[in-house]
C-alpha cells in the first residue's frame, strides 16, 4: 500500500523562507506535506520526477480582483493564475468586496467591471458570502478583505458626505462581524468618489477594529501622482493614530499599500522621500508593507483622470457635468493642464464602444480630428464612464528599486482568466497572465536584481506573513500542500498589451491542497481550492 498520495522526487527546493536551495523529495498525504527528505524507498499513488526543476510553495497573490471582476465565477479554474503558479488569492481589494451587503446598492458599484447578474446574489453578511462561495468549486484558495467603499455604500447609500457618528458605529458593527466571520482585514480606495470625503477620524475608527482583531488595513492610496506625499502621509497618520491608543498587550496595526507606484514623471522626484517615510515608520514600530507589479503601464479607470471637482457625487452627477457644455470645457482645460501622454494610453475596456479597444487616445484623436481631451470625454459619455486604459506612467527604475526592499511583496493587481475566453469590450492587463514568471525571468535570470530565494520569498513567505497564513506559502512538513514545480530555464511570460491572452511558460505542475490542478502542461479537472478564513489560520 502506498505511503503517500503524491511524491515529488529529485527536485531543488526553494522553501519560501529564503533557505538556500536544497535537493530533496517531498511526500504529500491528502492535503498536507508529510515528509521532506530522501524518499527513495517510499511509494505513492502518483509520482512526479522534478529532476532539473525547482519546487516552491504555491504563490500567493495578495492583490487580486478575481472577485470584483467576477472572474472567480466566470472562470473558476482561474487558468491564467494557475499557469503562473498562483494557488492562493486575496480579494476584497481597493475598497470593494462582495460582502457584507446592507442595501443592495453596493453591488451596483461593480457594474463598471462586470455583469453581476450571472450569479444569484443570495447573501448579505460575510459569513453567508463565505458559505455560498464554498459551494462554488474553484481551483485556487480564496481569502477576502472587507471593502471600505462597500461598507460606506451600504450605510450611507449614495450620499457623498463624511460619515456621521451613528453611521461610523454601523460600519464598525458590520466590520467587526465580517472579521469574526473570517475576513482578513479592511481595504480602502480613497480616490474613489464614495470614499473621498472620509477623514482620518472615520478611517481611524474602523482601523481600531482591524487592529483589535489583528488583521490587515490595506490601502489603495488617495493619490498616486502629484499629491502622493500627502496620500502616503494620510495612511501613516491613520496607523499612528491607532497605534498611539493601542493597549500595551496588543500588536500594532498592520498597514499595507496595494500596487505601490508613483504615477507620472512630474511625481517621480518624490520617490526618495516616500521611501524614507515608509522606512521611518517601520523603524518607529509601525509595520507597513507594500506590493508591486513589474509593469510600467497601469490599468485604471479613465474617469479617475477627471479633476476631483468633476468626480464628486457618483456616476450620474459626473455624467451630468460632462454633458453640460461649460463644465465639459472646464474638464477639458483641467485635463490639458495634466500634460498627459495620450500616445501611451491604450483603451483596455469599454462598456459599449468596441471600436476604440486597443487604440491609443492619441490615435483616436487623429482619426476623429478631435482633441485628446474631447476623445476622453466622449468615450466616458458613450460608455457610462465604464472605460479603462493601459497607461505608461511608472518608472522602470522605481520598480527595480522597490523589488529589492524587504517589505515589498509581489502581486498581480489582476484577475484570473482563460486564454480561450471571448472577452467582449475588454483586454485584460498582461499582469493577469504573466506577473510572477515575468519577475523570475527579468529580476532573477536577466538582471540579477534578486536571488531565486529572495524572489520566491516575496511571492510566498512574505505575503503569507502579511496575511497571517501560518501553514501556506512555505515548503515545510505539515504545511498545506500548495506546491509548484517549474523549469528555471524556461520560466517566462508571454502576455503583451496587444495580445494579453497568452499563458506563461515554465510552470509544469501545480498542486492545491494536495490535488494536482496543473499537470505537465494542462489544467486538470480538479478544483480543490478552499475558502480561507482568518480565524482558522
Amino acid at each position: 500500500m502506498a505511503t503517500y498520495s503524491l511524491i515529488i522526487r529529485n527536485g531543488s527546493i526553494l522553501d519560501g523562507r529564503k533557505t538556500p536551495l536544497f535537493l530533496a523529495d517531498i511526500g504529500i498525504h491528502k492535503d498536507r506535506i508529510e515528509k521532506i527528505g530522501n524518499l527513495s524507498f517510499e511509494s505513492a499513488e502518483k509520482e512526479i520526477d522534478a529532476r532539473g526543476r525547482y519546487i516552491v510553495p504555491g504563490f500567493i497573490d495578495i492583490t487580486s480582483h478575481s472577485d470584483t471582476f467576477w472572474t472567480i465565477f466566470d472562470f473558476p479554474r482561474q487558468e491564467s493564475l494557475l499557469w503562473q503558479g498562483i494557488t492562493t488569492i486575496l480579494g476584497g481589494n481597493c475598497g470593494a468586496s462582495l460582502a457584507p451587503l446592507v442595501s443592495g446598492v453596493e453591488i451596483d458599484a461593480l457594474q463598471k467591471w462586470t455583469d453581476t447578474t450571472t450569479i444569484n446574489i443570495n447573501w448579505q453578511s460575510m459569513a453567508e458570502f463565505m458559505e455560498e462561495m464554498a459551494k462554488h468549486p474553484v481551483s485556487v484558495n480564496f481569502a477576502t478583505l472587507v471593502g471600505f467603499g462597500t461598507l460606506r455604500r451600504g450605510v450611507l447609500q449614495n450620499a457623498n458626505a463624511p460619515a456621521s457618528p451613528a453611521e461610523i458605529e454601523k460600519m464598525k458593527y458590520l466590520l467587526e462581524n465580517a472579521l469574526r466571520a473570517g475576513a482578513f482585514g479592511l481595504s480602502t480606495s480613497l480616490d474613489r468618489s464614495h470614499e473621498q470625503l472620509a477623514g482620518i477620524n472615520e478611517l481611524a475608527a474602523l482601523a481600531r477594529i482591524v487592529q483589535k482583531n489583528q488583521t490587515l488595513l490595506k490601502h489603495h492610496i488617495r493619490n498616486e501622482g502629484e499629491s502622493i506625499l500627502p496620500a502616503i502621509s494620510e495612511v501613516l497618520s491613520v496607523a499612528r493614530e491607532v497605534n498611539s491608543q493601542q493597549a500595551r498587550e496588543d500588536q500594532p496595526l498592520m498597514s499595507h499599500i496595494s500596487h505601490f507606484k508613483i504615477l507620472g514623471r512630474q511625481s517621480w522626484k518624490h520617490f526618495d522621500e516616500i521611501i524614507h517615510m515608509l522606512e521611518q515608520s517601520r523603524t518607529d514600530g509601525m509595520p507597513v508593507t507594500i506590493d508591486i507589479f513589474p509593469y510600467t503601464h497601469t490599468n485604471s479607470d479613465l474617469y479617475l483622470l477627471l479633476p476631483p471637482w468633476a468626480r464628486e457625487g457618483g456616476k450620474d452627477k459626473i455624467l451630468l457635468r460632462l454633458n453640460d457644455p461649460q463644465q465639459r470645457r472646464d474638464v477639458a482645460v483641467d485635463l490639458k493642464k495634466l500634460t498627459l501622454h495620450y500616445e501611451r494610453m491604450i483603451v483596455a475596456s469599454t462598456f459599449r464602444d468596441e471600436t476604440a479597444l486597443g487604440k491609443t487616445i492619441a490615435g483616436l484623436a487623429g482619426d476623429t480630428g478631435l482633441s485628446p481631451e474631447e476623445v476622453c470625454i466622449n468615450l466616458l459619455i458613450a460608455n457610462d464612464l465604464h472605460v479603462s486604459i493601459f497607461n505608461e506612467v511608472i518608472s522602470p527604475e522605481h520598480i527595480i528599486a522597490m523589488a529589492g526592499k524587504n517589505y515589498a511583496a509581489f502581486a498581480t493587481d489582476g484577475a484570473g482568466f482563460s486564454a480561450d475566453s471571448v472577452l467582449s469590450h475588454k483586454l485584460p492587463h498582461p499582469r493577469s497572465f504573466g506577473t510572477f514568471p515575468k519577475i523570475l525571468q527579468e529580476f532573477v535570470k536577466e538582471k540579477s536584481i534578486l536571488s531565486w530565494e529572495d524572489a520566491v520569498y516575496k511571492m510566498t513567505g512574505l505575503p503569507a506573513d502579511i496575511l497571517g497564513l501560518k501553514e501556506r506559502g512555505v515548503i515545510r512538513e505539515n504545511a498545506y500542500a500548495d506546491v509548484v514545480v517549474f523549469n528555471p530555464e524556461t520560466i517566462s511570460d508571454k502576455a503583451t498589451y496587444e495580445n494579453p491572452l497568452q499563458y506563461a511558460l515554465g510552470v509544469e505542475w501545480v498542486c492545491v491542497n494536495g490535488k494536482i490542478a496543473l499537470e505537465g502542461g494542462r489544467v486538470t479537472q480538479e478544483m480543490n481550492g478552499r475558502i480561507l478564513r482568518k480565524n482558522e489560520t
